[in-house]
């Protein structure tokens, strides 16, 4: 079956990153002050790029803690069962590809600036943002 696939996709011209290109975006928005949805939100984020997505985070209200340099415990704190903390884990998705923004409004309204922010991360464009979640391809996850 797969090779009579491979054929057939040969013959209309499709491509390998024509195939590709039909793994759906991710956009993971994140508000959840948790440290357990936390966590799980970047551990499904991970596996969604490592299975070839674009993924997305943006973080809103609390769990913009995630994105400062001097970030709460709860951020920090490793979980069970492998030791990650949230923003671990979210550095190490950020280092594979995927970008991280805070909400547009986290900024003035936590009294703090850019430079509060780990490096790599900003604030949102909502007009960027509205339209990646418009997209035909892009799943979205709220927690």
């Amino acid at each position: 079956m797969k090779r009579i696939l491979s054929v057939i996709a040969a013959t209309l011209g499709i491509t390998a990153s024509a195939q590709a290109q039909e793994m759906p975006d991710l956009v993971t928005i994140l508000a959840s002050d948790e440290p357990q949805t936390q966590l799980m939100s970047m551990v499904l984020s991970a596996q969604a790029l490592q299975q070839g997505a674009d993924v997305h985070i943006l973080l809103c209200g609390p769990a913009g803690d995630l994105a400062l340099i001097d970030a709460p415990a709860s951020a920090t704190a490793p979980q069970q069962p492998r030791g990650m903390s949230p923003q671990g884990l979210m550095q190490s998705i950020m280092q594979n590809g995927a970008t991280v923004e805070v909400c547009a409004i986290y900024l003035p309204n936590n009294g703090v600036g850019q430079d509060a922010l780990l490096d790599g991360i900003s604030a949102a464009d909502p007009a960027e943002l509205a339209a990646r979640l418009l997209a035909p391809n892009t799943r979205i996850m709220s927690n």
